[in-house]
């Protein structure tokens, strides 16, 4: 870890008077962690108010030591000057890209730029309220959001000790439920590999998704388990059940150990566990069934807690739930993001990501969530289902993921975030990469101008296909359309491809993936759920299965309608009148999804997608 000092960080655009004004006025209003944007300071008491902001005297220099290897306590100051800085970054970028005053951004003064003033971010940092976890709550516009950052109770070294031929010390990252790792006694017993029944939902038989066949081995042992096709709190709870003491999830991708979500029925579990990496598990396994008896303790090796306001994606999520919540559905409506299938914990770890990206990543790079929280480096896994990256032996989840495979809401917003990084990495892949977040034209920009657009434009409590149809609404609106061939790749390649339906937003059970594109020229498609792409043309029913009729809105006179597959070719064309609605007999289509495309004069041509049951 390390710091810096930044001069005269404040974007003149969104924060025209500098970050410690209020009245709009030249000449700073405060000299602590205090402005326009956001007050930052500690709640240690967990009271919600007072709290102590650090001054940075009349020249504003706030250089306060960064101490990593000590207590948080030590370094508060420091600490709470950089979720000061984070919170005011995140103000002032993504203000480039329509979090503005009128879209209900957090401002104390709007200065008269539309919008509701008096709702700055009161962040509070090392909030004694809670541990290993963060939280940003945004109520409608005018009224005063609040993050609060906790502490984290991260390894500092290593938490599983075995002996036998692969003695040693192993890096263990504990899960965030359950039992803690003890600090002064250790979980001690002999290590068993769980097996379970592999014809059921998964193929793999050390993963603990299906039912265990070995339950005398588990019990009273510290049970082995790969991670693999279901939730981590479901395997863990099923060795629990079988009288386990302590579980260790054996990673099944490169890179180090994450910290383990509870999925549903996490809460049940009562014993401890940990995850290690896929190298040091892998042998472990391989030793197991060769019949090696190993035993193996548990310990937690943390000489101190780590501080949350120090780790700058962190920050930055917190404040992205603040945008998508006050984007999607308007400003003065907070209750947008309440549905099942909700996007917020995706969008706001893309936000983390776009921030902290540097000059020279690749798209295949480990990019983990919570590494520094969690005690792990920077290329760490971090605390999703797996890291980000496009390289599928990293991360290889899909939409179908988001039923029951991942948790809820984080694990769905995980799966979401991935089809957003493989769109940003196609677009600078495209464009090139811009560092110059405030005024660059990388495929880095278009990605945060398009997703700002496309929160704008989704509806309520959206689900995935909406969500992605929002994003292809904002490319033909800012680019002509440039992109969507482009971003239909990036979505289908993670199962949100033409044919995939999201079925209820309001469900995770009713999904349905699909690794299609359009086949029509630019990949030019409307959205069935939302009319949004092309809503001049209105198909009931939808899906049709003996006739379809075609409404035209936005034109008059004569016009071809034709219907095509989804590879393009031509199944019905007939000459229509706008003027009244038409009925097509669809009676001979074969089941599938198809464009319709209505050409008119003056250029008018329209083009939606058509469901045949």
């Amino acid at each position: 870890m390390s710091d810096a000092l930044v001069l005269d960080p404040a974007n003149q655009d969104a924060s025209p008077f500098g970050w410690h004004d209020t009245n709009g006025a030249p000449g700073p209003e405060y000299t602590i962690t205090r402005g326009n944007n956001v007050i930052a300071r500690d709640d240690i008491d967990n009271n919600n108010s007072g709290g102590v902001s650090p001054d940075g005297g009349a020249s504003l220099t706030f250089d306060f030591p960064f101490n990593f290897n000590a207590d948080p306590a030590e370094m508060l100051p420091a600490a709470t000057t950089n979720l000061f800085y984070w919170n005011n970054i995140m103000h002032d970028v993504y203000y480039q890209y329509g979090f503005d005053e009128a879209s209900g951004n957090f401002q104390d003064n709007n200065y008269g730029n539309g919008g509701t003033s008096g709702d700055f971010v009161d962040a509070q940092a090392q909030d004694g309220g809670g541990t290993n976890n963060a939280n940003f709550s945004s109520p409608p516009d005018g009224n005063n959001p609040r993050m609060q950052m906790y502490l984290w109770n991260a390894p500092a070294g290593n938490a599983l000790t075995i002996d036998g031929s692969l003695a040693g010390d192993y890096l263990g990252v504990a899960a965030n439920f359950g039992a803690p790792l003890p600090e002064d006694t250790p979980i001690v017993g002999q290590l068993a590999l769980t097996l379970d029944d592999d014809q059921g939902a998964s193929e793999d038989p050390y993963d603990a998704c299906d039912d265990l066949l070995n339950g005398a081995d588990i019990n009273g042992s510290i049970a082995v388990i790969r991670r693999g096709e279901c939730q981590f709190g479901f395997k863990i709870l099923a060795a629990q059940n079988q009288g386990a003491i302590a579980v260790i999830i054996i990673n099944n991708v490169p890179g180090a150990p994450i910290t383990m979500a509870p999925g549903e029925v996490g809460d049940q579990v009562t014993i401890t566990a940990i995850m290690i990496s896929q190298a040091d598990g892998d042998a472990i396994i391989a030793a197991l069934l060769a019949g090696e008896q190993i035993e193996g303790s548990l310990l937690n090796n943390t000489a101190y807690q780590l501080d949350g306001d120090v780790d700058n994606g962190i920050i930055a999520h917190e404040y992205g739930h603040g945008i998508s919540t006050r984007l999607t559905g308007g400003r003065f409506n907070s209750g947008c993001l309440q549905n099942d299938e909700q996007m917020g914990e995706g969008w706001s770890d893309w936000f983390g990501l776009m921030l902290t990206q540097q000059p020279g990543d690749q798209p295949q790079d480990i990019r983990g969530i919570g590494t520094y929280a969690t005690g792990q480096a920077t290329d760490g896994g971090g605390i999703r289902e797996a890291p980000y990256s496009t390289d599928f032996s990293i991360n290889n989840y899909t939409y179908q993921d988001t039923d029951g495979n991942v948790s809820v809401p984080h694990g769905v917003g995980f799966v979401w975030a991935t089809m957003l990084w493989e769109m940003t990495w196609d677009l600078i892949n495209q464009y090139g990469f811009d560092p110059d977040l405030y005024n660059g034209t990388g495929g880095n920009n278009i990605a945060m101008q398009l997703v700002l657009d496309g929160l704008k434009l989704q509806p309520c409590n959206p689900g995935f296909e909406s969500g992605r149809d929002a994003i292809l609404e904002a490319d033909m609106l800012a680019n002509g359309g440039a992109n969507q061939c482009l971003i239909w790749e990036a979505f289908a390649r993670r199962g949100l491809g033409l044919s995939a339906s999201q079925g209820s937003a309001n469900s995770l059970n009713d999904q349905t993936e699909a690794f299609d594109v359009p086949q029509t020229p630019n990949c030019l498609l409307a959205s069935t759920d939302r009319a949004l792409l092309d809503s001049g043309i209105i198909l009931y029913p939808n899906p049709a299965n003996q006739t379809v009729n075609i409404s035209v809105t936005q034109a008059s006179g004569n016009a071809n309608v034709s219907i095509f597959d989804i590879n393009g070719r031509l199944i019905i064309t007939k000459e229509i009148s706008l003027d009244t609605t038409t009925s097509l007999d669809v009676s001979q289509v074969t089941s599938g999804v198809y464009l319709v495309q209505v050409t008119a004069q003056e250029g008018f041509i329209k083009t939606t997608k058509l469901i045949i049951q």
